[in-house]
């Protein structure tokens, strides 16, 4: 008898994939809801006397489901739980966490599934626990209210612009006292927010399990989680943000700070983020050529000037070790695709080079080349400030060229990623046409408190 429980437990997982064929509706429902033993062990709650866990991960970690389904498992075991779901605004909290893929009206089996009062913003069980959504940009809803236990989801995306995301939490804070062990589960991709610095103050050091203030700390990547992800998914953002600042953040799950004293801070670069592309009055290209085919990149950046007065960082279309022909090309191809009115390129490496390479590429390009009498950083100062005066947007991610912007210090320094910032001196040419040369629209006027 020994050998055949010996013989079963070695294939225990094909057998547990097999089971639920040879079930019912209702057994099946009961199978699929026993998060236990689906989860990895990272996405269940730690044990100990703990007041916040904090799951810190990688975009597609699973955080989400955690968080429901901890949630999930207090509200079942106790019908006198409440609950609050805090989120960035009112539609995440029910786009993501009550109604999303991994939600709780998704995860919940259909013999205990919650009651949805979207007009109420609560979620009631068969039991009777209740929960209450809130958005963390109204702190003053979280005033009053009292709650035995919370989930705030990804707390690094609050707004925070006047202290709303810490007096949330606060006033959240104040508020949990009901049962006897209250507890916040905090689900994020790390910024460098004070909220999450907070958080991670409190824990006694970034290798613990447990920290004074009952803080508990839960890290992963996205990697962790390939069992469940398309290979694609994997495939693609390994390609695109492997080995950049914002791969580490949004893939590795690390807290990224800034430089002190950098030019350009992540903050201000996720401010200027927007998806909406308008109308272009006018659109110039940006190129630093490489001194050599095996030396840097070629940076090549897309900006553009909009309707809407601003400038618009459209594109990077930067190469590495390129041959003279092949960055030249890449030169032409982005023109074309963007209908470039002006290419304007660095021509200290060279100029009559730069020029010819070019001209062999695309005879007809607009072409005009710039000799840099000053050094990179300093002429990205005057267009760090177009950044600080909200005069510039990204249109979309663009990790390598903001690993680079990010690196820029004042008086000249340069601290980030490669030898030279290619990307972010193609981006600065770009933008000095548009807005600070002389069919621009004058330097920027900062204003200080």
């Amino acid at each position: 008898m020994i050998e055949r429980f010996d013989f079963l437990l070695d294939d225990v997982e094909g057998l547990y994939r097999q089971l639920p064929e040879r079930l019912g509706p209702v057994e099946r429902s009961h199978f699929a809801a026993n998060w236990p033993a689906f989860a990895r062990a990272e996405q269940l709650a730690p044990a100990g006397d703990w007041r916040v866990w904090l799951v810190m991960a990688g975009r597609g970690f699973g955080k989400t489901r955690a968080g429901a389904e901890w949630v999930r498992s207090v509200a079942e075991a106790d019908p006198a739980a409440r609950i609050a779901l805090v989120a960035a605004s009112l539609h995440e909290a029910r786009s993501v966490m009550v109604e999303g893929e991994s939600g709780l009206m998704a995860i919940s089996p259909v013999h205990a599934r919650p009651r949805f009062e979207p007009s109420l913003r609560r979620i009631v069980w068969p039991n009777g626990a209740q929960a209450q959504l809130y958005s963390a940009a109204e702190p003053e809803a979280l005033r009053g209210p009292q709650h035995s236990h919370a989930w705030c989801d990804e707390i690094a995306k609050w707004d925070d612009g006047q202290s709303q995301a810490r007096r949330s939490w606060d006033n959240l804070l104040l508020g949990l006292r009901l049962g006897s062990d209250p507890r916040i589960v905090a689900t994020t991709t790390p910024r460098p927010v004070p909220l999450l610095r907070r958080l991670l103050d409190q824990n006694d050091s970034m290798g613990s399990v447990e920290g004074p203030s009952g803080v508990v700390i839960t890290r992963g990547r996205t990697q962790d989680n390939a069992a469940n992800l398309p290979a694609r998914f994997i495939a693609d953002v390994e390609r695109e943000f492997s080995g950049t600042r914002l791969g580490r953040q949004e893939l590795d799950g690390e807290l990224i700070e800034d430089l002190p004293g950098a030019l350009w801070r992540r903050g201000l670069l996720e401010a200027c983020r927007t998806g909406a592309v308008p109308a272009m009055n006018r659109v110039v290209i940006g190129v630093d050529p490489p001194a050599s085919a095996e030396g840097d990149a070629c940076g090549i950046v897309v900006c553009g000037l909009g309707e809407d007065g601003l400038a618009h960082v459209l594109a990077d279309a930067s190469v590495e070790k390129a041959s003279p022909d092949t960055w030249a090309r890449a030169v032409a191809a982005a023109a074309a695709a963007w209908n470039a009115d002006r290419v304007v390129a660095e021509a200290n490496q060279g100029g009559a080079m730069v020029e010819a390479v070019l001209r062999a590429a695309n005879a007809a390009l607009p072409l005009r080349l710039v000799h840099a009498s000053r050094g990179k950083v300093a002429r990205a100062e005057p267009v760090a400030a177009l950044y600080e005066a909200g005069r510039v947007r990204h249109v979309g991610q663009f990790a390598r060229l903001e690993d680079e912007l990010c690196g820029l210090m004042p008086g000249g320094a340069y601290h980030g990623p490669g030898r030279s910032p290619d990307r972010a001196d193609a981006c600065v040419w770009a933008l000095t046409e548009l807005m600070l040369g002389r069919s621009g629209q004058g330097r920027p006027r900062v204003w200080f408190d």
